[in-house]
C-alpha cells in the first residue's frame, strides 16, 4: 500500500514538474549571417513569422508592407521575422548574403531575417512545423504569415493572397494589449 502511494505521488510530482508545451520562442534559427539565434529573444512582444522570396510576384508589396509594419510597430514590441525560402517556383534562388543585400539595398529592410530554410514537407524546419501543426495551415506559397503572440502561442495564420493591411488590425490589438499589459506592471 504504502509503494502504491509512493509511486502515485511520485507520478504527480513528475507529471507537475514536466516541461511546459512548447510554443514559438522554444526554437532556435540561424539568422541570415549565419549565426544561430534562440527566438526565446523575441518572447514578450508580437511576432509576424513570414516565409519571404525574392523574385515572386508578392515580392514588392509584401516587402514594402512588412517594412511598414516594422517601422510604425517594432522592435520593442513587435517583429517581422523573415525566412527566405526556395520551396515555392524556385523564387529565392540566390544565397543569404544576396537576399540580405537585395533586401536590405532595395527595401531598407530593418527586421530580422534568418537563413534560407525549408517550411513544408519532411525537411521544414522545426519552427515552421509548429506553425503549421499549430495553426492547421501549411504554407502552400511565398509569404504566408503566422501571427505569433507574446506567449509563442499561434493566433492567426494568412495566405500571400490576404493584404496586410487586413491582417494589421489584428497586430495592432495584439501591440495594444501588451503595451497596456505593462504599463499595469509598473
Amino acid at each position: 500500500m504504502a509503494a502504491a502511494a509512493a509511486a502515485a505521488w511520485l507520478l504527480l510530482w513528475a507529471a507537475a514538474c514536466a516541461q511546459r508545451e512548447r510554443d514559438f520562442y522554444d526554437f532556435k534559427a540561424v539568422n541570415i549571417r549565419g549565426k544561430l539565434v534562440s527566438l526565446e529573444k523575441y518572447r514578450g512582444s508580437v511576432s509576424l513569422v513570414v516565409n519571404v522570396a525574392s523574385e515572386c510576384g508578392f515580392t514588392d508589396q509584401n516587402y514594402r508592407a512588412l517594412q511598414q509594419l516594422q517601422k510604425d510597430l517594432g522592435p520593442h514590441h513587435f517583429n517581422v521575422l523573415a525566412f527566405p525560402c526556395n520551396q515555392f517556383g524556385h523564387q529565392e534562388p540566390d544565397s543569404n548574403r544576396e537576399i540580405e543585400s537585395f533586401a536590405r539595398r532595395t527595401y531598407s529592410v530593418s527586421f530580422p531575417m534568418f537563413s534560407k530554410v525549408a517550411v513544408t514537407g519532411t525537411g521544414a524546419h522545426p519552427a515552421f512545423k509548429y506553425l503549421t501543426e499549430t495553426s492547421g495551415k501549411e504554407p502552400t506559397w511565398n509569404f504566408w504569415k503566422y501571427l505569433v503572440a507574446p506567449d509563442g502561442k499561434v493566433v492567426g495564420a494568412w495566405d500571400p493572397t490576404v493584404a496586410l493591411e487586413e491582417i494589421r488590425p489584428h497586430i495592432v490589438e495584439l501591440v495594444r494589449k501588451l503595451i497596456l499589459r505593462k504599463r499595469e506592471d509598473l
